[in-house]
């Protein structure tokens, strides 16, 4: 376990209504990544899985970061932004670029807490969770965008679960 369960900074469940639900679920698997992540440096961050695999924690917390910005500046925003990390030329940038530098990995963890705080302005400022972005050119609720977020980080968290433990055994929550 990396905390005591009386130090786990995540909720256990109790939600009231849809929008605590969803902000919630997301917040306590953004935790989870944080603190899968926890005390590595940027070595152990970049490590590779196994060949020919590029996934890394690093390049997990740098594609998350994407996606936060992806689906809540460009979609249900509308902003119109460069990707962090990917282009056109490299579209897998996110991971081939996560390497064990602890500026980069300090730049990768700025990126993405800032684009979760965007992200929970967003959600917080949304009249309601039916407001739409628009993906693929056709509409997109909030509430969708939200559950997908949850699946895209519990998806993530499963990978870093695997990655930790390659690290350095660590196993847990």
């Amino acid at each position: 376990m990396f905390l005591h369960p009386d130090q786990d900074p995540r909720s256990d469940g109790g939600f009231v209504g849809e929008r605590d639900t969803l902000v919630g679920f997301l917040r306590d698997q953004r935790l989870t990544m944080e603190m899968k992540c926890a005390g590595l440096d940027a070595e152990a961050m970049a490590r590779r899985s196994v060949e020919p695999s590029n996934l890394s924690l690093l390049g997990l917390v740098r594609h998350l970061a994407g996606v936060e910005q992806a689906w809540f500046r460009r979609v249900m925003a509308g902003q119109d932004v460069p990707r962090h990390y990917r282009s056109d030329d490299d579209p897998g940038g996110d991971f081939n670029g996560a390497l064990p530098d602890p500026e980069s990995v300090a730049q990768a963890w700025d990126t993405w807490r800032s684009e979760v705080a965007f992200a929970e302005r967003f959600v917080a400022e949304a009249p309601d969770l039916g407001v739409t972005g628009t993906h693929d050119d056709e509409p997109i609720a909030l509430r969708e965008v939200l559950v997908h977020m949850i699946e895209e980080y519990a998806r993530h968290n499963g990978h870093a679960d695997f990655l930790r433990e390659r690290i350095d055994g660590r196993v847990g929550q």
